[in-house]
């Protein structure tokens, strides 16, 4: 079960002020100024009268959780006897050599969703491929309105997502941003300060999808469908040369029938470079929410 960091005052994450108001689920334009600079609480705890220290408006929702607060893990029943069944088997990726133990070390991650009947909020579970669980992604900052409309509408495909790429004690790693879209997507990816470290941009709408990797302006990778539905992908660098792949995994057809649970195995060939090493993480991590197609087969 994923718990939730409760609404409260934390240290502000743009460092102009001392703490800021966490609504449980994002950052809020209401400010107090650090400790004996006056400000502070209204009765009973509630937020009160602000003074000039106040944002009027909050400038970094890229921001990641509060800072020092870590929410809980993202767990699925996935045994580690299943994560590697899932790697040899279902996708046909060999045992590869010991990697670090991270999200940025291991040359074989599984991407695992959490099941669930109704889909109100993404969340998926990271293992090595030995099946050892050493991270997470979640989507966050959804408001009730957008919770509801993913449940009652098909309209979810054309809403801004926000997911947070943490680590296993669950400190952000990266952060990524898909904007309202229409046709083509673009996905954001920050670090957990908020720069920008580059933009995974989708390129056509029809037949087999391809998204480019940028960073500083420079394309220096892609994203290339190997068919129209956009079921597995491979990850070539600037000279077209695949360093990564993504392959989708079938947990069977009760499975596929009573969830929304879409599963993953990404295989890195070697080490990269950065800025495209984690791009390429961010790219496969999130392939499902911020990158896939709709039903439709549209981008």
């Amino acid at each position: 079960m994923t718990q939730t960091i409760p609404p409260g005052w934390y240290a502000d994450p743009s460092g102009q002020h001392g703490s800021r108001w966490w609504d449980g689920s994002q950052w809020t334009e209401h400010t107090q100024p650090p400790p004996g600079q006056g400000g502070g609480y209204g009765q009973g705890g509630q937020i009160g009268q602000y003074g000039q220290d106040q944002a009027a408006a909050v400038p970094g929702q890229a921001w990641g959780a509060p800072l020092g607060v870590q929410p809980g893990a993202v767990y699925t029943k996935h045994s580690a006897e299943q994560v590697q069944r899932q790697v040899q088997e279902q996708a046909g990726v060999q045992p590869a050599g010991p990697g670090g133990g991270t999200l940025f070390s291991e040359p074989v991650l599984v991407v695992n969703q959490k099941s669930k009947i109704i889909e109100v909020t993404n969340e998926y579970a990271v293992f090595d491929q030995g099946g050892k669980q050493i991270g997470s992604v979640v989507e966050v900052g959804q408001s009730a309105l957008k919770k509801a409309a993913r449940v009652l509408t098909s309209w979810d495909q054309f809403f801004s997502h926000r997911l947070e790429v943490r680590d296993a004690a669950g400190t952000v790693q990266l952060l990524l941003h898909r904007p309202a879209k229409v046709f083509k997507s673009k996905v954001i990816v920050s670090l957990p300060d908020g720069s920008e470290l580059g933009v995974i941009a989708q390129q056509n709408v029809f037949g087999k999808i391809r998204f480019d990797l940028q960073a500083g302006g420079t394309t220096i990778g892609a994203i290339k469908a190997e068919n129209w539905r956009a079921w597995n992908f491979s990850i070539v660098d600037q000279n077209d040369v695949e360093v990564a792949r993504v392959t989708k995994t079938w947990e069977g057809l009760a499975r596929a029938m009573f969830t929304t649970a879409d599963n993953y195995v990404v295989q890195l060939h070697r080490p990269l470079p950065q800025p495209l090493h984690s791009m390429v993480v961010a790219a496969a991590l999130t392939i499902d929410t911020a990158l896939k197609q709709d039903s439709r087969g549209l981008g």
